[in-house]
């Protein structure tokens, strides 16, 4: 059984910084793509990061250069780090991975993903 928990949400000032977590059990494949998946109140799901087996990465332009999506291959544990925040960031964040569609795809279409985690809330104030 696949399952995905996420933990590291919180509250924090714009500005400010946050680091998600995302632990990993029971997921079969080698070969897949990992990313991070946000949705803010009355607003659809948005694809904030990916990154593939091979540690290819890929940011979505609202967080490039503030973001950054890693994993602990030992640990199956994907990691959001989160600098620079801005209100706007506020959300719930969520983890999904996925095997059968590329990163490029899923960072545009996140509903693709077939495994998603119970999701962590982000608040950034003003």
């Amino acid at each position: 059984q696949v399952r995905l928990v996420e933990s590291g949400g919180g509250s924090v000032q714009a500005g400010g910084s946050l680091r998600l977590s995302c632990e990993i059990s029971g997921y079969g494949y080698s070969s897949y793509c990992m990313g991070w998946i946000r949705q803010a109140p009355g607003k659809e799901r948005e694809g904030v990061a990916t990154i593939d087996s091979r540690g290819s990465t890929k940011y979505a332009d609202f967080v490039k250069g503030r973001f950054t999506i890693s994993k602990d291959n030992a640990q199956n544990t994907l990691y959001l780090q989160m600098n620079s925040l801005k209100p706007e960031d506020t959300g719930t964040y969520y983890c999904a991975v996925e095997s059968f569609a590329s990163c490029q795809w899923l960072l545009e279409k996140p509903d693709e993903y077939n495994y998603w985690g119970q999701g962590t809330h982000v608040t950034v104030s003003s």
